[in-house]
């Protein structure tokens, strides 16, 4: 049985929460028996596409000005590279467009996985477009994935015949990073107050102005804290300039992408994800391992709570009840063995994740 290689579209390696859920799996998976190649659609250079070539994948850009343009190429590709029998889609409604791609130049097995419960899109045009996208999802896949049962019911109507592969992390890795990085935000930043964090692309669905409200509510009620963004994204302009209207600035720090989110995790005090939607983020998941409270808006799935008493979900329509939270102090900590047992118990291990991930590609 030679080396398979599975052909993953991404749309672009970065930082995001699809992308570090893939790469958590690809570090673990067994490469010499199945290798990892991405389609992006982009030239510009990813955060995790050094890595990916030291792991022995390929890069595949396919440059398009639209999505038909986009699906006409790829199939080209496939057509020319008929090695590829498996393709894996990351990218939720235009997966269809990948699949109908995939289909067309007759490769066998055409992976849908989904990520998110929702696509944020409202008007009648998108409307339609998101009615025939999942009608092609569910027709076209063969195979079918989802990080959990609400992106499941999102994308394919149903979570019969699809696999739940939750968003897994390298716990143990985690484990003890955090324990060594404490002191992590104090030192690297001479922290002052409560530490509070926010992880995700600077976007609508993120709800970052939510958050500034809150920090606005905390400096009025005099309690000390710092509010530190972690990612960019195209409302980064926008925040800023809120955030020097709401006299923010000694209050909240922008971080940009960064490679310590552990770190900066293990050392604060509170997360904050007031999102307007979300599948499962990975970034819960790794907030868990290292012991980090978080407070998630009504809209977040409950399936998030890892029962290690860490998640707090409160609605996004009351200021009062986010700042009242981040102002009680805390409870103890879940100890490292539980943290284990209850990751690994709902399915987080990426160890153990990518063994079933590699042995589902040898079978196929």
């Amino acid at each position: 049985m030679g080396l398979k290689r599975i052909l993953h579209v991404v749309g672009k390696m970065d930082r995001a929460g699809a992308e570090t859920m893939l790469m958590n799996l690809y570090r673990q998976v067994d490469r010499t028996r199945v290798q990892f190649d991405f389609i992006t659609f982009t030239n510009e250079t990813a955060d995790y596409d050094t890595e990916i070539l030291q792991l022995g994948g390929k890069i595949i850009p396919i440059i398009a000005n639209n999505p038909i343009e986009r699906m006409l190429r790829l199939r080209k590709f496939l057509k020319k590279n008929p090695d590829y029998k498996i393709i894996h889609a990351h990218m939720l409604l235009s997966n269809a467009f990948h699949l109908l791609a995939a289909k067309a130049a007759g490769v066998e097995h055409r992976i849908s996985h989904a990520h998110n419960t929702n696509n944020g899109k409202s008007n009648i045009v998108k409307k339609a477009y998101e009615k025939w996208a999942l009608i092609t999802n569910r027709k076209i896949a063969t195979h079918k994935i989802a990080c959990g049962k609400l992106a499941a019911q999102y994308l394919f109507g149903t979570t019969d015949n699809v696999w739940l592969l939750p968003n897994a992390v390298d716990i143990e890795q985690m484990i003890v990073v955090a324990n060594d990085s404490r002191d992590y935000i104090d030192q690297k930043f001479a922290n002052k107050g409560l530490k509070i964090i926010q992880v995700g692309r600077l976007s609508e669905v993120k709800n970052h102005q939510f958050s500034l409200k809150v920090a606005e509510e905390l400096n009025n009620r005099d309690i000390d804290f710092t509010l530190y963004i972690v990612g960019q994204g195209p409302l980064e302009n926008t925040l800023r300039q809120q955030v020097e209207d709401k006299s923010l600035l000694d209050n909240v720090k922008f971080l940009g992408i960064r490679t310590d989110i552990t770190e900066l995790m293990a050392s604060a005090n509170f997360m904050v994800m007031p999102s307007l939607h979300e599948g499962f983020p990975v970034v819960l998941v790794e907030s868990q391992a290292v012991g980090l409270m978080s407070i998630v808006s009504e809209q977040v799935s409950f399936e998030v709570d890892l029962s290690l008493g860490l998640i707090e979900f409160s609605p996004i329509n009351s200021i009062d009840k986010w700042v009242g939270s981040l102002s009680e102090s805390q409870n103890s900590k879940p100890t490292k063995q539980q943290t284990i047992d209850s990751l690994r118990k709902h399915g987080f291990d990426a160890v153990t994740n990518a063994e079933k991930l590699t042995q589902f590609y040898i079978d196929l």
